[in-house]
């Protein structure tokens, strides 16, 4: 047994959970007319409703108490400060500097200066890609950017840039690329023009092979159109830790923005790794982007732990996880705009906490990171909601929610369908005499409200999605800033490779991959 399930926080939960188990969520609302408003928190632009969760006043002081035992507010001090809180790679874990507002931050390890030159680098390029004076090698302007990257260098702007295309400038069209298949890169080009594309490659280390061989490509593609002159360069830039990576693929030392170890690839979207964002919506909006991150890391460092909005969600999980036996989450967007929020969510939540040993090196004897899935509604409930609702697995559920702000009737339409799915899971639909169209309820479900999808919200969410992260990692007692499982899959893929190509020497290998090998091989 481990010190987290011998602890006496963890011991109270696990009692206490049987009285809950007992519980509806039904007889929770009768006994309590003021629970909505008791069980919600407000943080700038983003309003929780965690009424709908299977918990009372209790649930909640037993959970704060478990997030003391592990001494989260420490851990959240440990962070601000610099410390090197990623032990297995020796690093502090500072993207809140990325947003900060602080002339010096943090104390004792100022990364301010690098911080804000780079971001005045990055908004002299954007306003030159937004005035047409980003030309390519032959002098004709720039139309199109399609950014080359994969997992954090992808999700995040993808994400954003989607979501934020209602402030969208004219003039530029964003496209990104991030699959090893050449298919990827080959639809993205289509129809555009070599003399007037421009291509970002967004890679820290500059050795991810996906990135660099569709970097190479792209290069080919510019080659094969404007020739092998200079030109091809003028039409590369690079966000990345190894200038002399970027550099051998051509692109010129001005081009070259800069990361740093303290940035993690999931959370870099704030640094120039969102670059494309600024290009498609402006460096302005991009800054409104990072206030309101700026305005959740304020919350999450200063709010007590019961109205903290990361700690809250956080603690929830962990109490439906290890006390409920959840196994997953879905995550709904009801905008149509943050329709690949779940996908950039799962990676930063299932990569950061998709551990099995603790930061002591023991492996635990609980459950962490569930499954996260899902997609916008209301294509969801003619997908999945079916096993929501009637199914056998239980699977707690974040419902996001925009704010009308007097828009169009099938805004409300849109409202009124997030809002009855939420009440449906909860309080489900007894149906006497027909077992078939009975809803058992009592199924949680948290429901996110924005006021508005503004750049500022959008970076309240997110913030408030990395500090969740954060919060279970430190209860969980993980290292959630590092990724090994990931680096050993990508290092057997290059030890694959010439043998799959070359026919090299296939000894060591389990039979079912020698196999495979073979069968590959002989369709060439």
């Amino acid at each position: 047994m481990s010190k987290l399930t011998l602890s006496p926080a963890w011991k109270a939960l696990a009692a206490h959970q049987k009285k809950m188990a007992a519980a509806s969520l039904t007889e929770l609302f009768a006994a309590d007319a003021s629970r909505a408003g008791r069980f919600s928190i407000e943080a700038g632009e983003l309003m929780l409703d965690y009424s709908k969760h299977r918990v009372d006043a209790e649930t909640m002081r037993l959970l704060a108490a478990l997030a003391a035992q592990a001494q989260l507010p420490g851990w959240i001090a440990r962070m601000f400060a610099g410390d090197r809180i990623n032990s297995t790679e020796g690093r502090a874990v500072l993207h809140v500097a990325l947003r900060s507002g602080n002339t010096r931050f943090p104390e004792g390890f100022d990364v301010m200066p690098a911080v804000r030159g780079a971001r005045e680098r990055m908004r002299g390029f954007v306003d030159e890609a937004q005035r047409g004076g980003l030309k390519g090698g032959d002098g004709r302007t720039i139309t199109d950017i399609v950014n080359i990257g994969i997992g954090g260098s992808d999700l995040g702007p993808r994400m954003l840039v989607r979501a934020m295309r209602k402030f969208a400038k004219p003039g530029l069209r964003l496209h990104f690329v991030s699959n090893i298949d050449p298919a990827d890169l080959e639809a993205a080009l289509a129809d555009l023009t070599p003399a007037t594309t421009f291509f970002i490659v967004a890679s820290k280390t500059f050795t991810t092979v996906e990135t660099l061989d569709n970097a190479a490509r792209a290069r080919a593609w510019l080659e094969a159109a404007l020739g092998k002159s200079t030109g091809p360069s003028r039409h590369f830039a690079a966000v990345t830790a190894n200038a002399d990576g970027a550099a051998a693929l051509g692109v010129p030392p001005e081009r070259v923005f800069p990361l740093w170890d303290w940035v993690g690839g999931r959370y870099s979207v704030w640094s120039a790794v969102g670059l494309p964002v600024a290009l498609a919506v402006g460096m302005d909006a991009f800054e409104e982007l990072l206030e309101g991150a700026r305005a959740m890391d304020a919350h999450f460092r200063n709010d007590p732990l019961e109205r903290n909005m990361p700690v809250v969600l956080a603690l929830l999980e962990i109490w439906y996880v290890n006390f409920f036996g959840a196994q997953t989450r879905a995550v709904i967007p009801y905008s149509e705009d943050l329709r690949d929020l779940p996908a950039y969510l799962q990676q930063l939540e299932m990569e950061s906490n998709g551990k099995r040993v603790d930061r002591d090196g023991n492996e635990v004897d609980y459950a962490t990171a569930p499954v996260v899935w899902g997609t916008s509604g209301t294509p969801s409930q003619h997908s999945f909601h079916q096993l929501l609702h009637q199914g056998t697995h239980f699977i707690p559920v974040d419902f996001i929610m925009v704010g009308r702000n007097g828009e169009s009737a099938e805004q409300a339409a849109l409202a009124a369908n997030a809002l009855a799915q939420g009440a449906a899971l909860a309080f489900g639909n007894p149906a006497p005499g027909a077992p078939h169209k009975t809803l058992p309820g009592n199924r949680p479900s948290s429901t996110l409200l924005l006021e508005r999808l503004t750049p500022r919200a959008l970076g309240s969410l997110i913030a408030l999605y990395e500090h969740k992260v954060f919060v279970e990692g430190a209860i969980w007692n993980l290292n959630s800033f590092d990724q090994w499982g990931v680096e050993h899959g990508k290092n057997l893929a290059l030890t694959l490779l010439p043998r799959l190509i070359e026919g090299a020497d296939t000894a060591g290998l389990d039979a079912s991959t020698r196999g495979l090998l073979a069968r590959l091989r002989k369709r060439d």
